[in-house]
């Protein structure tokens, strides 16, 4: 749909009484949404052009903390504005929400009107940008997990965030009856944004008490970035209005399964899978073995970006379903990438290390920009693994603590040369500040241990 066509529909939307707030929002480092709510009205007046944010917005941390050590901005600098221009392609309904729709805004320099490096969505658009000199088109599926709980946000953060019950009782997966109880959250959670125009597949119960899974049909990659985007903020607000809340937090509880977000990941040549040859063995073509070879090359360089906070580290364990090592399988979930389709034209990679913390946007620019590298140096990988690949002492290990990711993230070659040094010191100092945060916390595990015996 044109832009011009876009707002027509929205006027006249706006004229009957059915909408009278538009949500004019940009993704932000962690992959939230951040924005302002315009009436309907004004929007249409002036604001569809552009409207403007604070530059920290893409300098802070979880909770809006403004750490120093950024180029970008910095108190010195005077936190000025960015432009936030609203991408009408992305203007839908946000059918939980009265009278509302979203459009996702891309962010450029308030002076020269030229796109902001750092900004999630045009790092992953300058990866698409790659491949397409290449003549192809990423297409991409993420799932995410994510656990329900009995009380709302307040009541839970009113509670010190202790006592934390799951709204069921038991291990989910894949189970119809404790799903049922559950379908006043889930139901109007895949209506809602099947009817946002979010490609829904299914919901199902996940591997742990009060752990769902929201499966998203697959999209090009910056149209599946925003789905997952959407998606996310979308299941937050819809268990909060049935009096839950729903948290993406990797690791909730030392006893429990931790959530992933998978990325499912293959290239095509315009309506033809790239990845697919008949005569290959396991149908994967020469482009999707060197494709899939930088991805495991370079998995340790990019960590960070599908495990960004401390506690994304907390899920890497042994008989889990959380991978704890870089290497490829076929269909074998105790690998960091899994063939799923084999042999046939749906055959992709499935990078399984992402945790469900991660923004979107940049996991899907890391792992293309890992792969292009790939074809480019024309790589070679490696025959599969098999069995159970967290006793394989021979197969490369992930970064298993933020620290070490982010020295691997600082040091990547691989990186600076597809992002540019500008985006990976921005995101490397985005991590040590995690780090940094969590190294001045005094943790409840610290006092019981020590307070008496130490």
């Amino acid at each position: 749909m044109s832009d011009a066509s876009a707002l027509k529909e929205l006027s006249a939307k706006v004229a009957s009484g059915e909408v009278d707030t538009v949500l004019v929002c940009l993704v932000d480092m962690q992959g939230r949404l951040m924005g302002k709510r315009f009436h309907a009205q004004n929007f249409l007046d002036s604001a569809w052009q552009e409207t403007h944010c604070c530059n920290y917005l893409l300098a802070t941390d979880l909770e809006m903390a403004t750490p120093d050590g950024y180029a970008a901005t910095s108190w010195e600098a005077g936190y000025g504005d960015y432009v936030m221009k609203p991408d009408l392609s992305t203007l839908r309904p946000m059918p939980w929400l009265e009278g509302t729709v979203l459009v996702l805004c891309d962010v450029l320099d308030h002076h020269t009107h030229e796109p902001v490096p750092h900004s999630p969505r045009e790092v992953l658009k300058r990866q698409i940008a790659r491949a397409a000199a290449l003549g192809l088109t990423p297409m991409m599926a993420t799932e995410l997990e994510f656990f329900l709980f009995d009380r709302t946000y307040d009541a839970i953060r009113a509670g010190g965030f202790r006592d934390l019950t799951p709204i069921s009782g038991y291990n989910e997966d894949y189970h119809i009856l404790q799903t049922t109880k559950e379908e006043h959250v889930m139901r109007p959670l895949r209506n809602h944004l099947f009817a946002a125009g979010i490609p829904v597949e299914n919901t199902k119960g996940e591997a742990e008490a009060g752990q769902e899974e929201l499966n998203i049909r697959y999209a090009e990659a910056l149209a599946c970035a925003d789905h997952h985007t959407i998606a996310k903020h979308a299941t937050k607000e819809i268990a909060h209005i049935q009096g839950h809340a729903a948290s993406f937090l990797p690791k909730w509880h030392a006893d429990r399964v931790g959530s992933a977000s998978h990325v499912h990941l293959s290239l095509w040549h315009g309506n033809d899978p790239a990845f697919y040859d008949p005569d290959a063995p396991h149908g994967l073509s020469e482009l999707g073995r060197q494709f899939c070879a930088g991805m495991i090359k370079y998995a340790p360089d990019y960590t960070a970006f599908l495990a960004p906070y401390v506690n994304s580290y907390k899920r890497f364990m042994k008989g889990t379903f959380a991978p704890t090592k870089t290497v490829w399988s076929v269909d074998n979930r105790t690998a960091g990438f899994r063939m799923c389709g084999e042999g046939t034209k749906a055959v992709r990679m499935e990078c399984r290390i992402g945790g469900s913390d991660l923004n979107p946007y940049l996991a899907q620019a890391a792992l293309l920009a890992a792969g292009l590298k790939g074809i480019e140096d024309k790589l070679e990988l490696a025959p599969p693994t098999a069995g159970d690949l967290y006793e394989d002492a021979d197969a490369r290990e992930i970064p298993r603590t933020l620290r070490d990711a982010v020295e691997t993230l600082r040091g990547s070659d691989m990186l600076r040369a597809a992002m540019g040094n500008w985006v990976v010191d921005h995101y490397t100092r985005c991590a040590e500040w995690e780090q940094e945060e969590f190294d001045r916390v005094v943790t409840d595990w610290e006092i019981a241990r020590g307070f008496e015996k130490a």
